[in-house]
């Protein structure tokens, strides 16, 4: 479970078109509408602001950072995309990518989708997890805004569910994913602007996973090859049985928690 939240959210439509829409997900999740784009004098602590051709989350206070949003469009996720080093990238060697080998990933804390898109853009197919309904819709803005793109074919290998997702792997019967890879709230400690603006965001409309081992025992039940799990370098790890492996990086690290090896799984790109 993630802790008491008391921040208030509103939502605003700056586009005539998305109008409706914007009232559809305030009046499901019981958000008040804003009829104004001056929020100085708006009573909420964030606004998911709905335009023409993005959807954002801008907080309210004064002195507050620019808008999040989960756009692949351009930015940070279009620089990672050509410039971070494909299928050489530590993510990519975590999850088991390989020449010949693009193994069918579940990310269940999908947050704004950064790392589902890395791995659906080197081929894997990607279902992604997110249990908070409001970072839910970014996510599902950003995929819908990268529709008919350059980015089309990488868009159709992901996949959105807005689910608790220990809640929803307890529920399968079966195997989901060849690989289950999850990236649990912790504090940060990245300075960049970038980091902070979004993290500040999560940590206060989501907050800070209190159920990691709950999480991992659930994808270690449900996944078929190895459960890969998202740590700051320094950081302790989830409560329950030794990762196999870890996977170091600058700033972050993997803990690699295989069932059985990926020799037999041969899945073309």
């Amino acid at each position: 479970m993630c802790k008491s939240l008391q921040v208030k959210l509103s939502v605003l439509s700056t586009s005539a078109e998305r109008k409706i829409h914007a009232e559809s997900f305030a009046g499901l999740h019981n958000l008040s509408l804003l009829d104004s784009e001056d929020l100085s004098a708006a009573l909420t602590d964030y606004v998911l602001r709905y335009e023409q051709n993005t959807t954002s989350l801008l907080q309210t206070k004064k002195g507050a950072p620019g808008p999040v949003s989960a756009s692949f469009l351009g930015g940070k996720s279009e620089h990672r995309r050509k410039f971070g080093g494909g299928k050489g990238q530590l993510i990519a060697k975590a999850v088991g990518l390989k020449a010949a080998v693009a193994p069918k990933v579940l990310d269940a804390t999908a947050g704004l989708g950064r790392d589902a898109f890395v791995l659906a853009s080197l081929g894997c197919q990607v279902t992604m997890i997110e249990r908070s309904p409001v970072i839910a819709e970014l996510l599902s803005e950003a995929l819908k805004e990268a529709e008919g793109s350059e980015l089309g074919q990488i868009i159709e290998r992901m996949n959105l569910l807005q689910v608790d997702a220990i809640e929803w792997l307890n529920a399968q019967q079966n195997k989901v994913a060849d690989v289950i890879y999850l990236d649990p709230m912790y504090p940060y400690s990245d300075k960049s602007a970038l980091v902070k603006k979004e993290m500040r965001a999560f940590h206060d409309l989501v907050g800070e996973s209190l159920d990691d081992a709950a999480l991992l025992a659930a994808a270690l039940d449900k996944a078929s090859y190895r459960v890969v799990v998202k740590r700051p370098r320094k950081g302790v790890k989830i409560e329950g049985i030794e990762p196999s492996l870890q996977m170091m990086g600058k700033s972050s690290r993997y803990d690699i928690y295989a069932l059985k090896a990926m020799t037999g799984l041969k899945l073309p790109l």
